[in-house]
């Protein structure tokens, strides 16, 4: 069974000026996709990703837009010149983890297309510059109505 996921990332007051979007791909052959700059308001990227059934009752999220080992799966958001924005002082990726989302919060939003899977997330770093590196504290992915 491969079924789409629809996903919601939320980035909360990123600093102005920065361009921010999700890699897809990866390596040296990756692409940004949905692509914004920030204006400190809240930025919102709604993508989908892959879900299969696991070989154990999990599932396994793939997709051109996740990364990392089946167990430590992953979203980069791509930020300053990763973001193909030539003229920032920011070259950085933010990693989202794709963990601890229940079996049944999956199967909930595969069976109800008014669900979506939501986290937010700091976009500012304690440096004041974008947030980077693993998300932490990691605040997890909710089920919500759209």
């Amino acid at each position: 069974m491969n079924q789409e996921l629809p996903i919601r990332i939320i980035l909360e007051s990123p600093p102005a000026g920065v361009d921010f979007g999700i890699q897809k791909g990866s390596g040296n052959q990756y692409e940004t996709i949905l692509k914004q700059r920030s204006t400190e308001l809240n930025m919102i990227f709604e993508f989908t990703i892959t879900v299969k059934e696991g070989k154990t009752s999990l599932y396994n999220f793939t997709g051109p837009h996740v990364h990392g080992p089946v167990s430590e799966r992953f979203i980069y958001v791509d930020i300053g010149t990763a973001a193909g924005q030539v003229n920032s002082e920011w070259t950085r990726r933010l990693k989202i983890p794709l963990r601890d989302i229940s079996p049944e919060t999956v199967k909930q939003i595969l069976d109800d297309p008014s669900f979506l899977l939501e986290t937010k997330v700091p976009g500012k770093g304690k440096d004041g510059g974008p947030n980077c590196a693993t998300v932490k504290p990691f605040p997890g992915w909710h089920s919500i109505r759209r």
